[in-house]
């Protein structure tokens, strides 16, 4: 296909969406839908009140009416950041989780008990 036929194609195209979305634009139903996702999304924020839980107020027993929701993603609370301070040679060790190398390394010298009490508020 030439670059040129493949440009009028791709017109006629939008042309044909732009008339699809106007007909949407006039449609009665759309715009009652889009009106009580509105009122729906200032209720929800009025009261606190998440997707979830209307579906939950809603339909308590959600397994036996068969309608499903997707999951919301989970989020992970940040880890602390631990400071180690070893009386040996002064040296510190911040870390958010136990596997830095240099933690690794005291554990074996001195023993995960001993470097464990190293650990600084």
């Amino acid at each position: 296909m030439s670059r040129l036929a493949e440009f009028r194609a791709a017109e006629k195209a939008l042309q044909e969406q732009l008339a699809q979305l106007e007909s949407l634009k006039n449609d009665a139903g759309l715009k009652k839908e889009i009106e009580f996702e509105e009122k729906l999304q200032g209720l929800m924020k009025t009261y606190g009140k998440s997707l979830r839980d209307i579906i939950s107020i809603l339909d308590p027993n959600p397994g036996k009416s068969g309608i499903q929701v997707a999951a919301a993603p989970k989020t992970r609370r940040a880890r602390v950041v631990k400071v180690y301070h070893n009386p040996h040679t002064g040296e510190l060790i911040e870390t958010k989780g136990g596997n830095h190398r240099g933690l690794k390394a005291w554990k074996e010298q001195y023993g995960a008990a001993t470097v464990d009490s190293w650990l600084r508020g």
